[in-house]
């Protein structure tokens, strides 16, 4: 019985778990960091490599017993430079925040100048935003999206690169629903003379089905956590080329980290290999089919999105057409079980903790199997929401039909590994 010993020594995290399941499986998780593992990365996960230590890489541990972790890691790495085609890859950082820290001081020294995507435009905390100890470490200067057409303009962050002279520039974004040319951001770093890092960590996923263009030939070091669109467990991963391999690893570990989390690092392995099939890129594909006609769908209601729509998976809303804030949007949808984020668009005046947008993404309900026909009921739904924001009965009723198009849609326990069984 899964979770028996569980539930017989403390019934009180038990029932708490198996409620959480129960609201992952009658929602609709529109937060684009968020999706579901197979079951064969859950089990990795929970399994006995929780208990054993590991500090170092393999063939060089600190502890004994490295007999089976030492060939665990090794095929992760192996893994992650076939499917990215990358010179190098360290799967050791705890998280997408860690691996970003080690890039830049694995290639960098404090006080150097970083330039990224500023917060409010699209870019992470880490990208050097001022309440992220990146600021505190660096010199943070940042570039933004055009106004106008909330995209990036590649002329307007050279000319800032030219300005600052940074030793680092970071491409990539959390919250940019358009594809980014990472060819371009390479060569500005090079005019510059910057090491060029790329943080794909919400579109790993779109870049191994060959949706997204690669940032690897382009880049010093690639940045990604992995879960998010490559759908797998909770931790990041660093690739680079081979002249970098040294200093990256050196700043992972002993730079920023003790023991490595082999448990996470099995599942990230069962994870790569998932997304090395035919099966994965299809539904990588699907993720992005279902987020543009989300977007259409939304537009045809009346939403304002970012830039006009999107290229990826996710979707950033505009609201102040619609004289909502983003917070307050945010929780109605939550009451009728449609799950989403509020946050800052581009020339937002709000304050962050009640900003004036509201961020989404498809990878989860892409693999619960919904297509675009359920995109369609999706958009109604948020409409609804929209139109019905202090009915109370109006939102329980939405909430009801949500329910009722999850149970057509279970939580999926296995994919790939299911079709190389069959």
């Amino acid at each position: 019985m899964p979770n028996k010993a569980l539930k017989l020594y403390d019934p009180q995290i038990y029932e708490l778990i198996r409620q959480e399941k129960t609201r992952q499986s009658g929602c609709l998780r529109l937060i684009p960091s968020e999706n579901y593992v197979s079951k064969a990365v859950m089990e990795a996960t929970g399994s006995c490599l929780t208990n054993k230590y590991a500090e170092g890489y393999p063939g060089k541990r600190y502890y004994e017993g490295q007999q089976v972790t030492d060939l665990i890691e090794t095929v992760a790495i192996e893994r992650g430079k076939k499917i990215f085609n990358a010179e190098h890859c360290n799967v050791q950082a705890y998280s997408g925040s860690v691996a970003n820290l080690a890039a830049y001081n694995g290639l960098i020294k404090p006080g150097d100048t970083i330039m990224g995507l500023s917060l409010t435009d699209g870019g992470h905390l880490t990208h050097g935003w001022k309440v992220s100890i990146t600021s505190r470490i660096y010199n943070a200067v940042y570039y933004k999206v055009r106004p106008d057409t909330g995209r990036m303009d590649y002329n307007e962050i050279e000319d800032l690169a030219k300005k600052y002279k940074p030793k680092l520039i970071i491409s990539g974004a959390t919250a940019y629903p358009r594809e980014i040319d990472f060819e371009i951001f390479g060569s500005i770093a090079k005019k510059v003379g910057a090491y060029h890092v790329s943080d794909i960590a919400h579109i790993s996923g779109l870049v191994v089905a060959g949706i997204h263009k690669s940032p690897v030939p382009y880049s010093d070091v690639v940045s990604t956590t992995t879960h998010k669109t490559l759908r797998g467990p909770r931790g990041g991963m660093l690739l680079s080329k081979a002249e970098h391999a040294e200093r990256i690893d050196r700043a992972v570990f002993p730079g920023q980290q003790g023991g490595p989390h082999m448990h996470t690092m099995a599942a990230i392995a069962v994870a790569l290999a998932e997304a090395d099939t035919p099966e994965f890129i299809a539904y990588a594909n699907q993720i992005v089919k279902n987020s543009k006609r989300l977007a259409e769908k939304l537009m045809e209601y009346g939403f304002n999105l970012v830039s006009g729509g999107t290229d990826n998976h996710l979707i950033l809303i505009d609201l102040r057409n619609k004289g909502i804030s983003g917070k307050k949007y945010a929780k109605a949808l939550d009451r009728a079980r449609i799950v989403s984020n509020y946050n800052t668009v581009p020339g937002d005046t709000a304050p962050p903790a009640n900003p004036s947008g509201l961020r989404m993404g498809t990878p989860a309900i892409t693999s619960r199997g919904m297509k675009e026909d359920e995109m369609d009921i999706i958009a109604s739904f948020m409409n609804r929401v929209a139109e019905n924001i202090d009915n109370e009965n109006e939102i329980e009723q939405i909430g009801k039909e949500v329910l009722l198009l999850c149970s057509r849609f279970p939580i999926p326990e296995h994919f790939i590994i299911q079709s190389k069984e069959s």
